[in-house]
């Protein structure tokens, strides 16, 4: 498998790079990662609580890149803001499974928009690029297909099937599971942020999925098409 991103995307302002994690254990779940998750959601109560995000240049970000894409934002708010929010409003976050516990609790302390793809289920390669409205698109929860509109940047595989509308939401196909034991991982940051700071945030993706589920992984840089 390979990773593309096409250079209108990266024009828009998107900074993204991959991360890919094998032979790793989603169900078995310790003590210890237990303890780990309830401190680490309790500093980012304490960090983010009273805290205005639009002020938040790195989760403002993402609201400009929709701006240079033409989506509005009221109805595509982006997932670490929504994280937050939500992590605000509840004192703490609903456990998923493991791996997607981890990352979106490195999501919100990283402020980038992070996310897992099974790997059993991608077809062929994976590249991020303007979508022209053929694509098939079945959201996280939803049955049925849903239209796709001429001009976001989304995460499509060769199927030409969307993994990851913008990064507001991902889709039933490659849902990471408890039963996922390879996985993909986007994490894509905005003109706020350096290339810098988002390859040493995928490393750190890296190296906790490893910790905390095992496995071997790698960060992925892709091949810039267009």
């Amino acid at each position: 498998m390979d990773f593309y991103v096409e250079q209108q995307v990266l024009d828009l302002g998107v900074k993204i790079v991959f991360a890919v994690v094998e032979g790793f254990d989603n169900q078995t779940v310790s003590p210890d990662w237990e303890a780990e998750r309830t401190r680490r959601l309790a500093a980012l109560v304490d960090r983010w609580t009273g805290q205005g995000l639009h002020a938040d240049p790195v989760l403002e970000g993402f609201h400009i890149l929709h701006d240079h894409a033409h989506v509005r934002r009221k109805h595509n708010v982006p997932a670490p803001n929504t994280l937050i929010k939500l992590l605000v409003k509840r004192g703490t976050s609903p456990s998923i499974n493991k791996v997607v516990d981890l990352y979106n609790i490195i999501s919100m302390e990283t402020r980038l928009a992070l996310g897992a793809h099974d790997l059993d289920h991608v077809d062929g390669n994976v590249t991020l690029r303007i979508t022209d409205g053929t694509e098939r698109y079945v959201p996280l929860g939803e049955s049925e297909p849903v239209p796709v509109a001429a001009g976001e940047y989304s995460y499509c595989d060769d199927a030409n099937e969307v993994l990851c509308r913008l990064e507001v939401r991902q889709v039933n196909k490659t849902a990471t599971l408890p039963s996922t034991t390879r996985a993909f991982f986007i994490v894509q940051g905005n003109e706020a942020t350096t290339d810098d700071y988002v390859r040493e945030a995928a490393q750190r993706l890296v190296d906790e999925v490893v910790r905390v589920a095992g496995g071997t992984g790698r960060m992925v840089i892709p091949t810039v098409v267009g």
